[in-house]
């Protein structure tokens, strides 16, 4: 059985566009029921691939927020020259400090970050993960438990120098949350034990906007998107974007 990997993908729809953004270590599959759920409703839903991720974690720790940032910007530009002047914004964990990022950088009719990180974690907590991502791939691939072991430990002598830049990026955008004025729905999971869940109320109390909601989801974990309230998460980012001014 081939093994596929995730890429970006667009679902065209009508005049409304949506950009929806994955997280760190993560990929598009991430972001793909809540976009073929808007995407039924009359949405066209566009989610980048940063670069780095869905491939072996080799390539991973040699790219950085620079990369992904201009994945990010690339995927918005995409919509735009697709013909779409109004483009709402989504984003699970990093990819929701990235919606953030472009509701001060660039025109977004709405903002919806889920999970998204304001506190910083340690280099070595961001580096864990890595670690994670790395032996999951190496299952993915179809690697027997000594393949595995045997490749984590030469894996681990390379170091991921962008996390300190990482660190940077969420400290820079929680910064200039008061910059946002487009109107923001903030997705928070009860159980996310990935972040501290404090950010969704520095987002929702920080952001400029008048037109602004938080909801916390009491069944899920970090991965929302994918967790057992993602049908009603998909209602109510939904709901969000039909009460936007397109």
């Amino acid at each position: 059985m081939k093994k596929v990997l995730p890429k970006p993908f667009t679902f065209k729809g009508g005049e409304k566009a949506v950009l929806l953004l994955h997280g760190f270590t993560g990929n598009t599959a991430d972001v793909r029921m809540l976009a073929r759920y808007l995407n039924e409703r009359g949405y066209t839903c566009h989610a980048p691939q940063y670069k780095g991720h869905g491939v072996p974690p080799e390539e991973l720790v040699h790219t950085g927020p620079e990369d992904w940032w201009s994945d990010v910007m690339e995927g918005y530009n995409t919509l735009k020259e697709m013909g779409y002047s109004d483009i709402a914004v989504g984003g699970l964990s990093l990819g929701g400090v990235f919606s953030l990022k472009l509701g001060y950088t660039v025109p977004v009719k709405g903002i919806v970050p889920m999970c998204a990180p304001m506190y910083i974690k340690s280099e070595e907590v961001m580096y864990k993960g890595v670690l994670d991502y790395a032996r999951n791939y190496k299952k993915f691939e179809g690697k027997s438990p000594e393949e595995i072991e045997e490749e984590m430990k030469e894996f681990e002598k390379t170091p991921m120098n962008t996390l300190r830049a990482l660190q940077g990026l969420i400290s820079d955008v929680r910064s200039n949350v008061d910059m946002i004025y487009s109107p923001t729905f903030v997705v928070q999971a009860r159980h996310d034990h990935m972040i501290n869940t404090d950010s969704a109320n520095i987002i929702y109390n920080e952001v400029e906007t008048e037109q602004k909601k938080i909801k916390w989801f009491e069944e899920s974990g970090h991965v929302i998107t994918l967790d057992k309230e993602r049908e009603q998460l998909h209602e109510d980012v939904y709901e969000f974007l039909e009460s936007l001014d397109w």
